[in-house]
């Protein structure tokens, strides 16, 4: 299956209201689940008999200053079109296909990521110069997660 397909596929269960799709064509079987990255674990406190209540306010107070400090984007955003694991450069030991302060044009190749023991290029939606690369090589990558921003 190509990656026009796959992305075709994730955009629809993106916007419908499926968590799950699993799509078997051929000898390739393609899985896709959604995840909300609106989710936020919970924890339940259970005071026992005698435990006073503010330390779970206590607890909850340093989170807020940490959503605070998400840093602010500036430019075109390169996402994940697909879950799996990111790849700068085409193989081990070989130049990464972009660097920071690289130029570059729409189609241009900036990364692969492998799913599925596939190893799909990510291309450049936008032409101009990379400022920032917010994956590291071989780390775990969401479907929508940031890659890349080109200015």
């Amino acid at each position: 299956m190509d990656l026009r397909k796959l992305k075709t596929l994730i955009d629809l269960v993106a916007e419908s209201g499926i968590a799950e799709l699993e799509i078997t064509e051929g000898e390739g079987k393609v899985r896709i689940v959604k995840f909300s990255q609106t989710l936020q674990p919970v924890a339940y406190h259970h005071p026992e008999a005698g435990v006073p209540a503010a330390p779970v306010a206590q607890a909850a107070a340093p989170a807020a200053p940490a959503a605070e400090a998400a840093p602010v984007i500036q430019g075109h955003v390169v996402k994940a079109p697909m879950v799996g694991t990111f790849y700068r450069s085409p193989n081990p030991g070989a130049a990464p296909f972009v660097d920071v302060g690289a130029t570059v044009k729409e189609g241009d190749p900036l990364c692969i990521i492998e799913a599925m023991k596939l190893l799909n290029e990510i291309e450049a939606d936008k032409s101009g110069v990379i400022k920032e690369i917010l994956v590291e090589n071989g780390e775990p990558v969401e479907y929508g997660q940031p890659l890349f921003v080109i200015g």
